[in-house]
Protein backbone atom coordinates (compact mmCIF):
# COMPACT_ATOMS: atom_id res chain seq x y z
CA UNK A 1 0.00 0.00 0.00
CA UNK A 2 1.13 3.63 -1.06
CA UNK A 3 1.71 6.09 1.73
CA UNK A 4 0.90 9.49 1.13
CA UNK A 5 3.90 11.91 1.59
CA UNK A 6 1.82 13.50 4.90
CA UNK A 7 1.81 9.85 6.48
CA UNK A 8 5.55 9.10 5.91
CA UNK A 9 7.46 10.44 8.26
CA UNK A 10 10.68 10.29 5.97
CA UNK A 11 8.75 12.26 3.16
CA UNK A 12 10.67 15.32 2.32
CA UNK A 13 8.30 17.69 1.73
CA UNK A 14 5.25 18.17 4.19
CA UNK A 15 1.57 18.15 3.29
CA UNK A 16 0.36 21.43 2.71
CA UNK A 17 -2.83 22.64 4.72
CA UNK A 18 -6.17 23.56 2.09
CA UNK A 19 -5.50 26.50 0.53
CA UNK A 20 -1.89 26.86 1.22
CA UNK A 21 -0.66 26.79 -2.65
CA UNK A 22 -0.62 30.70 -4.00
CA UNK A 23 -3.27 32.09 -1.69
CA UNK A 24 -4.10 33.09 1.78
CA UNK A 25 -8.38 31.79 1.22
CA UNK A 26 -9.15 28.51 2.56
CA UNK A 27 -10.11 27.59 -0.92
CA UNK A 28 -7.09 28.57 -2.80
CA UNK A 29 -8.77 31.41 -4.47
CA UNK A 30 -8.49 35.10 -4.01
CA UNK A 31 -5.82 37.38 -3.03
CA UNK A 32 -3.90 36.91 0.01
CA UNK A 33 -3.68 38.81 3.00
CA UNK A 34 -0.58 40.66 3.51
CA UNK A 35 1.38 41.05 6.80
CA UNK A 36 1.51 44.56 6.30
CA UNK A 37 -2.49 44.60 5.90
CA UNK A 38 -3.07 42.02 9.20
CA UNK A 39 -0.03 44.49 11.26
CA UNK A 40 -2.35 47.23 10.42
CA UNK A 41 -5.48 45.87 11.80
CA UNK A 42 -3.95 44.82 14.89
CA UNK A 43 -2.60 48.37 15.13
CA UNK A 44 -6.20 49.39 15.08
CA UNK A 45 -7.85 47.01 17.55
CA UNK A 46 -5.13 48.05 20.08
CA UNK A 47 -5.87 51.61 19.68
CA UNK A 48 -9.67 51.07 19.91
CA UNK A 49 -9.20 48.96 22.75
CA UNK A 50 -6.71 51.53 24.78
CA UNK A 51 -9.32 54.23 23.79
CA UNK A 52 -12.35 52.01 25.48
CA UNK A 53 -9.70 51.64 28.28
CA UNK A 54 -9.46 55.16 28.75
CA UNK A 55 -12.55 55.72 29.04
CA UNK A 56 -13.48 52.79 31.29
CA UNK A 57 -11.07 54.44 33.75
CA UNK A 58 -13.13 58.04 33.55
CA UNK A 59 -15.49 55.42 35.96
CA UNK A 60 -13.08 55.52 38.37
CA UNK A 61 -13.92 59.43 38.92
CA UNK A 62 -17.36 59.55 38.64
CA UNK A 63 -18.02 57.08 41.02
CA UNK A 64 -15.72 59.57 43.33
CA UNK A 65 -18.03 62.64 42.50
CA UNK A 66 -21.16 60.76 42.78
CA UNK A 67 -20.26 59.53 46.36
CA UNK A 68 -18.34 62.70 47.23
CA UNK A 69 -22.01 64.94 46.32
CA UNK A 70 -24.11 62.14 48.36
CA UNK A 71 -21.35 62.90 51.07
CA UNK A 72 -22.13 66.92 50.94
CA UNK A 73 -26.00 66.18 50.64
CA UNK A 74 -25.74 63.90 53.57
CA UNK A 75 -23.47 66.10 55.65
CA UNK A 76 -21.44 62.33 56.67
CA UNK A 77 -19.31 60.74 53.95
CA UNK A 78 -19.56 57.55 56.11
CA UNK A 79 -23.19 57.34 55.46
CA UNK A 80 -22.34 57.66 51.86
CA UNK A 81 -19.80 55.53 52.22
CA UNK A 82 -22.93 52.60 53.34
CA UNK A 83 -25.57 53.49 50.78
CA UNK A 84 -22.72 53.13 47.68
CA UNK A 85 -21.41 49.42 49.45
CA UNK A 86 -25.27 48.85 50.35
CA UNK A 87 -26.37 49.62 46.47
CA UNK A 88 -23.27 47.46 44.83
CA UNK A 89 -24.13 44.73 47.54
CA UNK A 90 -27.56 44.13 46.36
CA UNK A 91 -27.00 44.59 43.01
CA UNK A 92 -24.11 41.65 43.38
CA UNK A 93 -26.55 39.29 45.19
CA UNK A 94 -28.79 39.09 42.38
CA UNK A 95 -26.34 38.89 40.01
CA UNK A 96 -24.47 35.64 42.24
CA UNK A 97 -27.55 34.34 43.25
CA UNK A 98 -29.68 33.90 39.96
CA UNK A 99 -27.24 31.32 39.07
CA UNK A 100 -27.11 27.82 41.05
CA UNK A 101 -23.31 27.53 40.90
CA UNK A 102 -22.42 31.40 42.10
CA UNK A 103 -24.86 30.73 44.73
CA UNK A 104 -23.32 27.81 45.90
CA UNK A 105 -19.98 28.82 45.76
CA UNK A 106 -21.03 31.90 47.55
CA UNK A 107 -23.00 30.07 50.72
CA UNK A 108 -19.96 27.82 50.93
CA UNK A 109 -17.52 30.54 51.98
CA UNK A 110 -18.68 30.86 55.78
CA UNK A 111 -17.49 27.15 55.65
CA UNK A 112 -14.32 28.19 54.05
CA UNK A 113 -13.15 30.76 56.69
CA UNK A 114 -13.95 28.28 59.13
CA UNK A 115 -11.74 25.51 58.04
CA UNK A 116 -8.79 27.77 57.58
CA UNK A 117 -8.99 27.04 53.31
CA UNK A 118 -6.85 30.24 52.83
CA UNK A 119 -5.22 32.54 55.43
CA UNK A 120 -7.74 34.37 56.87
CA UNK A 121 -6.52 38.14 55.48
CA UNK A 122 -7.43 37.22 52.00
CA UNK A 123 -11.37 37.20 53.16
CA UNK A 124 -10.79 41.00 54.37
CA UNK A 125 -9.86 42.61 51.15
CA UNK A 126 -12.77 43.88 51.14
CA UNK A 127 -11.52 46.45 54.08
CA UNK A 128 -9.83 48.11 51.57
CA UNK A 129 -12.29 48.69 48.95
CA UNK A 130 -14.49 50.34 52.78
CA UNK A 131 -11.71 53.10 53.09
CA UNK A 132 -11.25 53.75 49.87
CA UNK A 133 -15.37 54.80 49.65
CA UNK A 134 -15.79 56.12 52.89
CA UNK A 135 -12.40 58.70 51.73
CA UNK A 136 -14.55 59.40 48.81
CA UNK A 137 -17.48 60.12 51.06
CA UNK A 138 -15.39 62.18 53.43
CA UNK A 139 -12.70 64.09 51.47
CA UNK A 140 -13.77 64.65 47.74
CA UNK A 141 -16.41 67.22 48.54
CA UNK A 142 -13.43 69.46 50.21
CA UNK A 143 -10.42 68.33 47.72
CA UNK A 144 -12.19 67.96 44.21
CA UNK A 145 -12.31 64.89 42.19
CA UNK A 146 -8.94 65.21 40.57
CA UNK A 147 -6.88 65.74 43.89
CA UNK A 148 -8.65 62.54 45.45
CA UNK A 149 -7.68 60.70 42.25
CA UNK A 150 -3.94 61.30 42.29
CA UNK A 151 -3.68 60.97 45.99
CA UNK A 152 -5.45 58.01 45.40
CA UNK A 153 -3.22 56.61 42.70
CA UNK A 154 0.20 57.79 44.09
CA UNK A 155 -0.66 55.56 46.81
CA UNK A 156 -1.77 52.65 44.73
CA UNK A 157 1.86 52.78 43.28
CA UNK A 158 3.86 52.96 46.06
CA UNK A 159 2.13 50.28 47.22
CA UNK A 160 2.50 48.13 44.36
CA UNK A 161 5.99 48.53 44.05
CA UNK A 162 6.49 47.68 47.83
CA UNK A 163 3.95 44.51 47.39
CA UNK A 164 5.92 43.24 44.22
CA UNK A 165 8.50 43.42 46.05
CA UNK A 166 7.94 41.34 49.18
CA UNK A 167 6.04 38.58 46.51
CA UNK A 168 2.41 39.86 48.34
CA UNK A 169 0.90 39.91 45.08
CA UNK A 170 2.81 37.10 42.40
CA UNK A 171 4.72 34.61 43.05
CA UNK A 172 7.92 36.37 41.76
CA UNK A 173 9.31 39.40 43.84
CA UNK A 174 10.05 41.84 41.53
CA UNK A 175 13.69 43.31 42.99
CA UNK A 176 13.55 47.03 44.20
CA UNK A 177 15.54 48.63 40.96
CA UNK A 178 16.02 52.14 40.50
CA UNK A 179 13.79 53.09 38.36
CA UNK A 180 11.17 51.15 40.37
CA UNK A 181 12.41 53.52 43.09
CA UNK A 182 12.54 56.82 41.14
CA UNK A 183 8.45 55.48 40.65
CA UNK A 184 7.67 55.74 44.34
CA UNK A 185 9.43 58.44 44.72
CA UNK A 186 7.61 60.60 41.88
CA UNK A 187 4.03 59.06 43.23
CA UNK A 188 4.89 60.88 46.89
CA UNK A 189 6.39 64.43 44.73
CA UNK A 190 3.00 64.23 42.51
CA UNK A 191 0.87 64.06 46.09
CA UNK A 192 2.97 66.95 47.52
CA UNK A 193 2.28 69.18 44.44
CA UNK A 194 -1.25 68.48 43.97
CA UNK A 195 -1.96 69.66 47.74
CA UNK A 196 0.60 72.71 47.23
CA UNK A 197 -2.30 74.71 47.45
CA UNK A 198 -3.49 73.96 50.49
CA UNK A 199 -0.41 73.70 52.44
CA UNK A 200 -2.11 77.03 54.27
CA UNK A 201 -4.77 75.00 55.33
CA UNK A 202 -4.00 71.91 57.55
CA UNK A 203 -7.10 70.41 57.58
CA UNK A 204 -6.99 70.35 53.87
CA UNK A 205 -3.39 68.45 54.00
CA UNK A 206 -5.14 65.84 56.46
CA UNK A 207 -7.55 64.94 53.95
CA UNK A 208 -5.72 64.80 51.00
CA UNK A 209 -3.88 62.06 52.95
CA UNK A 210 -6.39 60.22 53.55
CA UNK A 211 -7.12 58.76 50.29
CA UNK A 212 -3.64 58.17 50.10
CA UNK A 213 -3.30 55.75 52.85
CA UNK A 214 -6.52 54.32 51.12
CA UNK A 215 -3.91 53.65 47.97
CA UNK A 216 -1.32 51.79 50.03
CA UNK A 217 -3.77 50.21 51.74
CA UNK A 218 -5.14 48.44 48.70
CA UNK A 219 -1.80 47.58 47.08
CA UNK A 220 -2.60 43.88 48.64
CA UNK A 221 -6.14 43.69 48.26
CA UNK A 222 -5.62 42.18 44.57
CA UNK A 223 -3.83 39.45 45.45
CA UNK A 224 -6.69 38.53 48.38
CA UNK A 225 -9.29 38.69 45.62
CA UNK A 226 -7.33 36.62 43.07
CA UNK A 227 -7.05 33.82 46.45
CA UNK A 228 -10.62 33.55 47.16
CA UNK A 229 -12.25 33.73 43.34
CA UNK A 230 -9.48 30.67 43.12
CA UNK A 231 -10.91 28.96 46.37
CA UNK A 232 -14.85 29.77 44.89
CA UNK A 233 -13.91 29.15 41.02
CA UNK A 234 -15.64 32.55 40.23
CA UNK A 235 -14.57 35.94 40.59
CA UNK A 236 -18.12 37.16 40.62
CA UNK A 237 -18.07 35.54 44.50
CA UNK A 238 -15.09 36.68 45.04
CA UNK A 239 -16.54 40.57 44.40
CA UNK A 240 -19.62 40.15 46.55
CA UNK A 241 -17.60 38.81 49.13
CA UNK A 242 -15.46 42.06 49.08
CA UNK A 243 -18.57 43.73 48.82
CA UNK A 244 -20.26 42.00 52.16
CA UNK A 245 -17.02 42.24 53.72
CA UNK A 246 -16.97 46.19 53.76
CA UNK A 247 -20.60 47.12 53.85
CA UNK A 248 -20.52 45.18 57.56
CA UNK A 249 -17.31 46.69 58.63
CA UNK A 250 -18.89 50.34 57.33
CA UNK A 251 -22.05 48.99 59.06
CA UNK A 252 -20.18 48.25 62.65
CA UNK A 253 -18.35 51.56 62.56
CA UNK A 254 -21.33 53.37 61.37
CA UNK A 255 -23.14 51.39 64.40
CA UNK A 256 -20.74 52.04 67.11
CA UNK A 257 -20.78 56.18 66.26
CA UNK A 258 -24.88 55.97 66.38
CA UNK A 259 -24.43 54.39 69.92
CA UNK A 260 -21.84 56.98 71.39
CA UNK A 261 -22.34 60.25 69.18
CA UNK A 262 -25.72 59.58 67.77
CA UNK A 263 -26.23 60.30 63.79
CA UNK A 264 -28.68 61.44 61.89
CA UNK A 265 -29.47 59.21 58.72
CA UNK A 266 -31.69 59.98 55.62
CA UNK A 267 -31.83 58.05 52.22
CA UNK A 268 -31.25 61.20 49.17
CA UNK A 269 -34.26 61.81 46.63
CA UNK A 270 -32.10 62.20 43.66
CA UNK A 271 -31.68 58.93 41.77
CA UNK A 272 -28.16 59.37 40.25
CA UNK A 273 -26.62 59.53 43.95
CA UNK A 274 -27.01 55.75 44.38
CA UNK A 275 -25.00 55.36 41.57
CA UNK A 276 -21.51 54.80 43.22
CA UNK A 277 -21.75 51.36 43.49
CA UNK A 278 -23.26 50.30 39.88
CA UNK A 279 -20.38 52.71 38.63
CA UNK A 280 -17.45 50.27 40.32
CA UNK A 281 -18.71 47.78 39.42
CA UNK A 282 -19.21 48.89 35.40
CA UNK A 283 -15.15 49.59 35.70
CA UNK A 284 -14.42 46.22 37.20
CA UNK A 285 -16.23 44.15 34.45
CA UNK A 286 -15.12 46.02 31.49
CA UNK A 287 -11.93 46.12 32.62
CA UNK A 288 -11.90 42.11 32.77
CA UNK A 289 -13.05 42.23 29.56
CA UNK A 290 -10.50 44.96 27.87
CA UNK A 291 -7.02 43.07 29.95
CA UNK A 292 -7.98 39.83 27.28
CA UNK A 293 -6.87 42.47 24.33
CA UNK A 294 -4.52 44.20 25.99
CA UNK A 295 -2.53 42.43 28.98
CA UNK A 296 -2.04 44.39 32.01
CA UNK A 297 0.66 46.48 31.14
CA UNK A 298 -0.98 48.50 28.46
CA UNK A 299 -4.27 48.10 30.92
CA UNK A 300 -3.18 49.94 33.74
CA UNK A 301 -1.32 52.84 31.69
CA UNK A 302 -4.33 53.36 29.40
CA UNK A 303 -7.11 53.03 33.03
CA UNK A 304 -4.51 55.39 35.10
CA UNK A 305 -4.40 57.85 32.53
CA UNK A 306 -8.26 57.49 31.85
CA UNK A 307 -8.26 58.16 35.53
CA UNK A 308 -6.63 61.21 35.78
CA UNK A 309 -7.47 62.89 32.68
CA UNK A 310 -11.23 61.99 34.07
CA UNK A 311 -11.10 63.48 37.10
CA UNK A 312 -9.38 66.66 35.55
CA UNK A 313 -12.30 67.42 33.26
CA UNK A 314 -14.84 66.50 36.02
CA UNK A 315 -13.28 69.23 37.89
CA UNK A 316 -13.01 71.73 34.96
CA UNK A 317 -16.32 71.16 33.49
CA UNK A 318 -18.97 70.54 36.14
CA UNK A 319 -18.56 74.15 37.62
CA UNK A 320 -21.29 72.83 40.39
CA UNK A 321 -18.76 70.42 41.92
CA UNK A 322 -16.94 73.95 42.95
CA UNK A 323 -13.30 72.90 42.62
CA UNK A 324 -10.87 75.23 40.50
CA UNK A 325 -8.28 73.33 38.68
CA UNK A 326 -4.73 74.70 39.68
CA UNK A 327 -1.14 74.59 38.15
CA UNK A 328 0.17 72.50 40.66
CA UNK A 329 -3.05 69.94 39.75
CA UNK A 330 -2.01 69.48 36.00
CA UNK A 331 1.47 69.39 37.05
CA UNK A 332 0.96 66.49 39.94
CA UNK A 333 -1.19 64.85 37.15
CA UNK A 334 1.72 64.74 34.96
CA UNK A 335 4.32 63.35 37.58
CA UNK A 336 1.80 61.04 38.37
CA UNK A 337 1.19 59.48 35.25
CA UNK A 338 4.45 59.25 34.79
CA UNK A 339 5.51 57.33 38.09
CA UNK A 340 2.61 54.90 36.98
CA UNK A 341 4.01 53.90 33.89
CA UNK A 342 7.59 53.10 35.22
CA UNK A 343 6.11 51.47 38.68
CA UNK A 344 4.16 49.20 35.76
CA UNK A 345 7.32 47.92 34.00
CA UNK A 346 8.53 44.69 35.38
CA UNK A 347 11.96 44.22 36.47
CA UNK A 348 13.92 42.59 33.68
CA UNK A 349 16.00 40.36 35.79
CA UNK A 350 12.58 38.49 36.93
CA UNK A 351 10.79 36.38 34.72
CA UNK A 352 7.40 36.66 35.15
CA UNK A 353 6.13 32.46 35.30
CA UNK A 354 3.31 32.21 32.43
CA UNK A 355 0.34 31.56 34.74
CA UNK A 356 1.00 35.36 36.22
CA UNK A 357 0.37 36.75 32.70
CA UNK A 358 -2.83 34.98 32.21
CA UNK A 359 -5.63 37.80 32.63
CA UNK A 360 -7.09 36.17 35.79
CA UNK A 361 -8.03 39.27 37.69
CA UNK A 362 -9.79 42.36 36.42
CA UNK A 363 -7.52 45.29 36.51
CA UNK A 364 -4.92 46.44 38.05
CA UNK A 365 -6.39 49.66 39.94
CA UNK A 366 -8.18 49.98 43.45
CA UNK A 367 -11.33 47.94 43.62
CA UNK A 368 -13.24 49.79 45.71
CA UNK A 369 -15.51 46.92 46.37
Amino acid sequence: MKRSPAADPGSRRPAEPAGARGSGTPDGGGPAVRPETSSAARGTATALLVLATVLAGTLGPMQSAVNGRLGQHLGDGHAAALISFGTGLVLMAVIVGARPATRKAALAIPGQVRAGTLPWWNYLAGLCGAVIVLSEGVTVGALGVATFQISLICGLIVSGIVCDRLGVTTATKQPLTLPRTGGAVLAIVATVVVISPSFQMPHMIALAVMPFVGGLLAGWQPAGNAAVAKSANSMLVSITWNFLVGFCALLLAYGVRAATTGVTFELPSTWWMYLGGPLGLLSIALMALLVRGLGLLLLGLASTAGQLVGSLLLDWSIPSLGHAVHIATLIGTLIALVAAGIGMIPSRKTAVPAALTEPAAPAPEASRS
